[in-house]
């Protein structure tokens, strides 16, 4: 067998080594992207610490892996975008603290990779909890109304409303109705497609077709295009994941894009639940569940279902989905930048409470935060020693992967 080259994609049955390989590759291009992919570790070192360091506020659907590459601008299924939380395997009924503290760290992280003065780091802590308290004080008139956005942000957002199906065709699958295999998307076992063939063609499908398009007629029909492996994401890579093109009532047929959807597996969150709440045991209904919560332009487009078994979640890829670019926060924006971003997770917090719950998360957080102190002790201390945890265990990372090469 002739060894294969980097263009050509492996058998199914070579998937999970190389995958593995990949991953640790992700890892260690930089220290924000060891963070990005390193979520269990994060809660490692948050159970590491005293009952009583941390804030803890009222029992809500989180995000639980708030990241800056899981904010971005999403569309709903009329083409509405606003910024929110894009990814939600993480979910979790929990303490909305958790959220504040790993978009601190990313933040960070980001700016400790762009070389930035720590000055900035510290500045970027003082706008994140304004920006995060400002969505729980009513007594605010803009407590609702978006700060200034940055210019990360501005530029994610013209891209994504100036984004066409077109555009989405021409970037993932080169603007045909079949999905190129290479670097990124690799071919299917038979079992695999026989199985989302099934998926989305039988009984099941219907009440997949239903979730997902409300609107589309009750009788119609769901054709699977073309179907592959997807080699996207870093914590999740390992896990399956499929990009499938479905033609939904005819509509690619008569000239019309398919509808590109992303099918992943769902699996226990890393993300600790608040004792003595209930969630869904399926993980994923429990990712859909938190999503709609959490983030309803895109929990409003996702369904749960099963493949082959096992638990995944089904979302349809719109044009306007996209992530913020790490790499474009400026040393003149990264403030900025905290306090919005700060403020969308305490709006997706903020929204899940009545006044009164809202009220007292707010003073509880203000009582850790003494008037004369700008940033309180204890989400400074968690910055500064997260940081430091992760940029060891990071250069670990890569001596470990430099010896494996």
């Amino acid at each position: 067998m002739s060894k294969k080259t980097s263009k050509q994609p492996p058998d199914p049955g070579e998937r999970a080594p190389i995958l593995a390989r990949i991953r640790a590759q992700k890892k260690a291009r930089s220290a924000y992207d060891y963070v990005r992919g390193s979520t269990k570790r994060f809660y490692d070192w948050l159970d590491s610490q005293a009952a009583n360091a941390l804030p803890v506020g009222p029992a809500i659907w989180i995000c639980g892996d708030c990241h800056l590459g899981n904010l971005g601008p999403l569309a709903d299924a009329d083409g509405e975008v606003a910024v929110q939380i894009r990814d939600l395997d993480q979910s979790v009924i929990g303490n909305p603290v958790h959220d504040l503290l790993r978009l601190g760290l990313s933040l960070a992280t980001a700016a400790r990779s762009a070389d930035m003065p720590g000055v900035i780091t510290f500045r970027m802590a003082q706008a994140l909890l304004d920006g995060y308290e400002q969505a729980f004080d009513d007594a605010r008139p803009d407590r609702t109304k978006p700060v200034q956005r940055p210019a990360v942000v501005k530029v994610a957002m013209k891209a994504a409303l100036h984004r066409s199906w077109r555009k989405l065709d021409q970037q993932t699958i080169d603007g045909s109705a079949r999905i190129p295999q290479g670097k990124r998307f690799w071919p299917l076992s038979p079992v695999e497609a026989q199985d989302i063939r099934a998926l989305f063609e039988s009984q099941s499908g219907r009440e997949v077709r239903q979730a997902l398009y409300p609107q589309a007629k009750a009788e119609g029909k769901i054709d699977v295009l073309d179907a592959a492996f997807w080699v996207k994401g870093c914590s999740s890579l390992g896990r399956r994941r499929y990009a499938v093109l479905l033609d939904i009532d005819g509509t690619c047929s008569a000239g019309g894009p398919p509808c590109l959807i992303d099918v992943k597996e769902a699996v226990a969150a890393a993300a600790p639940r608040q004792a003595g709440v209930l969630m869904p045991r399926d993980n994923a209904r429990r990712v859909v569940e938190g999503a709609r919560h959490v983030s309803p332009l895109l929990g409003n487009r996702m369904c749960a279902a099963r493949l082959d078994g096992c638990a995944v979640v089904i979302r349809e890829l719109m044009p306007q989905d996209l992530k913020l670019d790490a790499e474009r926060l400026t040393e003149a924006d990264a403030v900025k930048a905290a306090r919005f971003l700060a403020l969308v997770i305490g709006q997706a917090h903020a929204q899940q409470m009545n006044p009164a719950t809202r009220k007292s998360w707010l003073a509880e957080l203000q009582t850790r935060r003494p008037r004369s102190v700008n940033v309180p002790s204890w989400l400074w201390r968690c910055m500064v020693d997260l940081t430091l945890a992760h940029e060891e265990e990071y250069l670990e990372h890569c001596r470990r992967y430099a010896l494996d090469r």
